[in-house]
């Protein structure tokens, strides 16, 4: 069960024996004269299905016993019998990805009732043939039909029982919903540069209360949930509307709808979020707390820009589950961890992260914060825009309309009896010098640089006007970070060819415990064939030292403050990832994609 994807010939005696539903019992005979459960094992199965009857299909039947493999003792779970069985009956075997399915098409090639009364379901469309998974090895009554209404012939899959009825519900009803409100709009005139007038048409207004579009946001969310989406693209086009996510820091297209549906979910999710619906001329921003699947709530931050084809929309999702963490699960090695936990201890001074939009800085200071904020400490931050709410600090935003900038806020955080401030990004002289004086007044200040590297944010704090004694003064720490994609735990192959001598030579000055073990990505159902399943942080965490202090005060070159900074125990960007390649968890490729040349 190596390869899900191949085609293996059924025996000749099987094809002309079998037919009709499905048996456990055959299945059971089938395993064990496989060798892929023993005979005992066949045995102990037969003789508890035997107990009562149950309408469930065969295969969730038996995965609910949770038969032993005979090579490893692992139990067969529902994959591994779908797997299992297409092989032995010669079908492909498919895991169900809804991120792949054309669901229009899907609902266009046969109706729902229909679906389920021979509980198939269609996973793909071409000019050439209809896809559709199937349970049910031995009956193709339906096949025909089918062919006759989607004048394509049939290409039968097997699949999970189990996912072909939830996708099946799903799918269909998804389909349903954004018929129902397109043709509740259908009249509705586009927000596009090159708007078609066609006369006779009213200009009825399509809601966004009504149900249809409520259905299909609610679907949009929980499914974006689902997936691990960090964010959901809304994008207007000429003739379409698309709906993308971003999954590990990838964009991946999801689904196509008529601008008219997408027009109303824009407006339906521009209420939930308190923004101005009939505003459509300037960008504007808003939030959302809803709740998963699991009754966890989540924060959206929203945020909409007027394009040629109408509003464009993008949610960004910050789930409880990813935006806090602790140092081991944000990636930190224990080198780093112990240095950190030593700055974000110190009771004042300056610590700065670094790194590029979407690199990870807000997780880190949020997970720092929330740290340090004990009942003895009051934790107050300037934020533009706030992040997510977290209960445990005192959150203000910025509002440039009313002349309240970065500056303004620290200036009267300060008056607010302060421990830790966390001030959103140093953007200008004055912000930064009010977070000089907080650090001066005794107080532990956070906050962000957009900058290369930890080293170049002592030069830019110096560009911006800062004199060099106040950096020495306040300045205890730089962070800087980056996010790469972690290789699939299920399907990560050890990378025997590659030398990686780079690599090799790389991580030999640092005593790596356990050797190097470099690794490859193949691509399996689990991380959609891409080889990547997750990402993890990267970090170069510069310390300032004494010796340092003498370096920026002599104004040196930016590598002469590099080589002490790695002399006082920084690892470069670079430097952390290759160590990270070394202990197989992503690829030098990745890597070099992912960092700056050191």
């Amino acid at each position: 069960m190596s390869n899900p994807g191949a085609v293996v010939s059924p025996p000749a005696a099987l094809v002309a024996v079998v037919s009709g539903p499905l048996d456990w019992r055959r299945v059971v005979d089938w395993l064990s004269t496989d060798g892929v459960i023993a005979p005992e094992e066949a045995r102990r199965t037969i003789a508890r299905c035997s107990q009562a009857e149950s309408t469930q299909h065969p295969l969730v039947r038996l995965a609910n016993v949770a038969m032993a493999r005979a090579s490893d003792g692992k139990p067969l779970d529902i994959e591994m019998l779908t797997e299992y069985l297409a092989q032995h009956c010669g079908l492909p075997y498919l895991r169900i990805d809804p991120l792949r399915v054309d669901v229009g098409k899907v609902a266009d090639t046969m109706s729902a009732s229909y679906a389920e009364r021979h509980k198939v379901l269609p996973v793909q469309v071409t000019p050439k043939e209809v896809v559709v998974a199937t349970a049910e090895p031995f009956i193709d009554d339906w096949v025909a039909e089918v062919e006759r209404q989607a004048r394509r012939p049939v290409r039968r899959v097997l699949a999970n029982p189990q996912d072909i009825h939830r996708y099946t519900a799903e799918f269909f009803a998804l389909a349903k919903s954004v018929r129902a409100a397109q043709k509740a709009g259908a009249s509705v005139g586009s927000s596009s540069f090159e708007q078609l007038v066609e006369l006779g048409k009213t200009n009825k207004q399509l809601d966004a209360n009504d149900q249809s579009v409520v259905r299909v946001v609610d679907w949009l969310w929980q499914y974006a949930f689902d997936q691990r989406a960090s964010d959901i693209h809304l994008e207007p086009r000429r003739e379409q509307g698309v709906i993308r996510f971003r999954i590990d820091g990838v964009l991946h297209s999801v689904y196509q709808m008529p601008i008219v549906v997408m027009s109303a979910m824009v407006a339906r999710i521009k209420l939930l979020g308190r923004m101005d619906v009939v505003e459509k001329r300037r960008p504007q921003d808003g939030r959302i707390k809803t709740r998963n699947q699991r009754g966890d709530e989540v924060e959206m931050r929203l945020s909409t820009l007027p394009t040629a084809f109408g509003e464009k929309m993008v949610m960004r999702i910050f789930d409880p589950d990813t935006a806090v963490k602790d140092l081991d699960a944000l990636g930190f090695s224990p080198h780093d961890a112990q240095r950190w936990e030593g700055l974000i201890q110190r009771p004042n001074g300056i610590i700065l992260v670094t790194g590029p939009t979407g690199s990870g800085k807000t997780t880190t200071l949020y997970s720092t914060l929330k740290r340090v904020a004990t009942e003895e400490v009051n934790v107050s931050t300037i934020e533009d825009p706030i992040e997510m709410i977290e209960p445990s600090f005192n959150q203000t935003q910025v509002q440039p309309q009313l002349d309240f900038s970065f500056a303004e806020g620290v200036r009267a955080l300060l008056r607010q009896d302060p421990d830790i401030i966390m001030v959103g990004e140093i953007r200008d002289l004055e912000t930064a010098e009010m977070a000089v004086q907080a650090a001066l007044t005794g107080h532990l200040v956070f906050s962000t640089l957009h900058t290369n590297d930890a080293p170049s944010a002592i030069t830019r704090l110096r560009e911006l006007g800062v004199p060099t004694y106040l950096i020495n003064a306040t300045l205890l720490g730089v962070l800087a970070q980056r996010l790469v994609r972690t290789l699939c735990v299920q399907c990560k192959l050890p990378d025997e060819q590659a030398t990686h001598e780079a690599l090799a030579a790389a991580v030999k000055p640092w005593k790596l415990n356990g050797g190097y073990h470099p690794y490859r990505p193949v691509g399996c159902v689990d991380c959609r064939m891409t080889g990547f399943r997750g990402r993890m942080g990267l970090y170069e965490l510069l310390v300032v030292s004494e010796t340092l202090k003498l370096g920026i005060t002599s104004e040196p070159a930016m590598d002469a403050l590099r080589r002490q900074a790695v002399h006082d125990g920084m690892r470069p960007l670079r430097m952390a990832g290759a160590l990270r390649v070394a202990q197989g968890l992503t690829t030098l490729e990745e890597v070099v994609a992912t960092t700056p040349q050191p």
